[in-house]
């Protein structure tokens, strides 16, 4: 069972950010399939029992969106199981910090899907539904060994329906500098999920939350 210490960003300019992640040295972290698409699915009981106790049970499916307009890549798409549960005290740095509200701090299992349709038929069979999809564009980019602070650190920009993020995973410090170097200051941390963002922009918008999907048009670019 890993921890997981994560924030994100809110993109408002990805010119800017381009050009903070060049002055880094970022670079993609697969760079056979530097850019993947990413179908997320949520699964809950009828009453949301998993939501209500700060947990999350998700199945995704990473395939590698093109480079170019009708390339392919040699990196094969892959489905992931992760269920999520906050813990109630965690040791971040030489500090035990208990409900930091800086981070958003969770315990994070995974594990790689041979067949994510039956385990999916399996969790319909226990009662659970898959109430709520949600997909991204994700490039996930890490910094070279000179930047010694950043071990471990990855910046993973995603574009959604709702605009563009940035997840900063990490140990705390690595994630406060990273910030700071994008141009961000602790007051920009968003710890909210993409439900809480997407219902929160339907509501902005004054639209129905459904799925948060691209349109036809933007899906497989």
């Amino acid at each position: 069972m890993a921890t997981e210490i994560e924030i994100k960003l809110a993109v408002r300019d990805g010119k800017r950010l381009a050009r903070a992640l060049k002055r880094l040295g970022a670079k993609p972290a697969n760079p056979g399939a530097p850019r993947m698409h990413e179908m997320n699915v949520i699964f809950d009981t009828p009453e949301g029992g998993l939501a209500k106790h700060g947990q999350l049970l998700r199945i995704r499916t990473e395939t590698p969106a093109p480079v170019k307009k009708g390339s392919k890549s040699n990196v094969r798409a892959r489905t992931v199981l992760t269920f999520k549960s906050p813990p109630a005290e965690l040791a971040i740095g030489d500090i035990v910090r208990s409900g930091d509200r800086r981070y958003k701090v969770r315990e994070e299992i995974e594990t790689e899907l041979t067949d994510g349709g039956t385990i999916q038929r399996i969790f319909e069979g226990l009662g659970l539904r898959g109430w709520f999809r949600y997909e991204k564009y994700r490039t996930t980019y890490v910094l070279p060994g000179r930047q010694s602070w950043a071990k471990g650190l990855l910046i993973e920009v995603d574009e959604t329906p709702i605009g563009m993020f940035v997840e900063l995973e990490g140990e705390a410090g690595a994630i406060d500098r990273a910030a700071k170097e994008l141009g961000y200051s602790t007051k920009d941390y968003v710890l909210k999920n993409y439900l809480v963002l997407y219902v929160e922009e339907c509501k902005r918008r004054g639209e129905s939350p459904k799925d948060m999907v691209f349109g036809e048009g933007k899906r497989g670019r």
